[in-house]
């Protein structure tokens, strides 16, 4: 099948990965549009695990404060350099992570973060309330790593659902930005200010 110029074009628009990229895909899926994307989606994982050793010492410091001025967050995000950092799409991430932070109150960038001792304590809560609830001992570990997954989702930027498209996570978003851009991205840390906290 013949690709057409006008068909790579579209796909870039959407994806924004690289012209040859498009073309590949399109040939690889017949001219299939939705498949192409799922591929160009794949592979952009892929590439994102690859560059997720490169080091990321560029980026952005940003702040953002959430109307009437009750929640605040400074955030770190960085990149692998500075013609990316400088980039509107990249202050525009950052924008948008930091609003995040604000927004859906995490406490920890990934799951690693996680202290031992706090994993434990939720692990050993949702152990008690399953047993008051009578249930078996076989699937009670199960359920507890299912509620686990959920505690992280919503304590851990990464792993929670992205307030615009509740369909990705955050992490989705990142791994997106940065088979864009084509370098590794990283939350470096943030910190989460309200009024009257501790």
């Amino acid at each position: 099948m013949q690709i057409t110029a006008d068909q790579v074009k579209q796909l870039r628009e959407m994806t924004g990965a690289g012209m040859m990229e498009c073309k590949k895909a399109l040939s690889e899926t017949g001219g299939d549009v939705e498949k192409a994307i799922d591929a160009l989606r794949k592979s952009g994982a892929a590439k994102a695990e690859k560059r997720s050793g490169r080091t990321a010492n560029e980026g952005r410091v940003d702040s953002y404060i959430h109307p009437g001025n009750r929640v605040g967050v400074l955030i770190e995000v960085n990149c692998e350099t500075d013609f990316v950092a400088r980039t509107p799409e990249f202050e525009e991430l950052v924008r948008n992570l930091a609003m995040q932070a604000a927004a859906a109150g995490a406490d920890y960038i990934q799951r690693e973060d996680v202290p031992a001792e706090r994993i434990e304590r939720e692990r050993a809560i949702y152990t008690a309330q399953l047993e008051e609830q009578g249930k078996p001992a076989a699937i009670i570990a199960k359920i507890v790593e299912g509620k686990l997954d959920k505690f992280y989702s919503e304590i851990c930027l990464l792993e929670q659902p992205y307030i615009r498209d509740d369909k990705k996570t955050v992490g989705d978003l990142l791994k997106e930005a940065g088979s864009k851009t084509g370098e590794n991205l990283v939350v470096r840390r943030f910190s989460r200010f309200r009024l009257g906290a501790e």
